[in-house]
C-alpha cells in the first residue's frame, strides 16, 4: 500500500475537523435557523461532514490541489508523480529500449503502468519512503513480453525521486537498477513530461 502521509495523522487530524465543523454547523443553525434544532441530529451532521472531508482526501483532484498546497509550505514531503513519463531501459548488455509510463498516484495508493515496445508492465506493490533526505519509491511489477511465446516475469526497482533541470524548466526524474526472476539486471530511466495522468501511452 501507498502511503505519502501518515495515515494516524490524517485519521486524527480528520477527527478534529469532522468536530469543529459539526459542532459550528449545529450552532449556526440553532442560532440563525431552527433554534429547537436538536443536539441529536449533531450526529447526522458529523457523520455527513466526516463522509465529506474523507471523500475530499480520497479523490484525486482534490488530494492533489490539497497536496501543492501542503507542498508550497513544506517541500520536504514525498513529490506528487501523477502523471505521464518517458524514458529508456537500459540492458545490462547495453542495449536501451525505448519505454513510456502513466503514474496514478493517491494519497493512500499509487499505480505505475509502464509500457515498451516489446512488454507491458503492471505495479504489483509501491512504497514510499525519504531515507536520509532523499525521496525513494520501491516498486514491484510483473511484465508481460508481447511475444505470446515469452513468459511474465517479475521485477523490482528502488527509483531514486530527484527535480533535474531540463531547458531551463524543472521536472522530476525517476531512475533505478531493477532486478529480474529471469537472473537479469538493469536501469530504468523516466522523466515527467506531463501531469495528465489519463494519457495513453501504450506501444501495442
Amino acid at each position: 500500500m501507498y502511503r505519502v502521509i501518515k495515515i494516524d495523522l490524517l485519521l486524527k487530524y480528520t477527527a478534529y475537523l469532522t468536530v469543529v465543523l459539526s459542532m459550528g454547523s449545529y450552532s449556526l443553525v440553532k442560532v440563525y435557523w431552527l433554534s429547537d434544532f436538536s443536539l441529536i441530529k449533531v450526529v447526522t451532521i458529523s457523520s455527513a461532514i466526516s463522509a465529506g472531508i474523507i471523500y475530499l482526501l480520497l479523490s484525486p483532484f482534490s488530494s492533489r490541489k490539497l497536496w501543492a498546497l501542503l507542498s508550497f509550505f513544506k517541500n520536504d514531503l514525498f513529490p506528487d508523480i501523477n502523471g505521464t513519463w518517458h524514458g529508456v531501459v537500459t540492458t545490462e548488455v547495453g542495449g536501451e529500449i525505448e519505454v513510456r509510463a502513466v503514474i496514478r498516484q493517491s494519497l493512500l495508493s499509487t499505480q505505475i503502468d509502464l509500457h515498451g515496445d516489446t512488454m507491458k508492465s503492471i505495479t504489483l506493490e509501491t512504497t514510499p519512503t525519504i531515507e536520509q533526505g532523499q525521496k525513494k519509491l520501491y516498486y514491484i511489477y510483473r511484465s508481460t513480453p508481447k511475444d505470446p511465446s515469452r513468459p511474465p516475469y517479475n521485477g523490482s526497482t528502488l527509483f531514486d525521486i530527484r527535480t533535474i533541470d531540463n531547458d531551463g524548466k524543472k521536472i522530476l526524474e525517476l531512475s533505478g537498477h531493477y532486478y529480474t526472476d529471469r537472473k537479469t539486471i538493469g536501469r530504468i530511466s523516466l522523466k515527467q513530461v506531463s501531469g495528465d495522468p489519463s494519457k495513453d501511452v501504450s506501444f501495442y
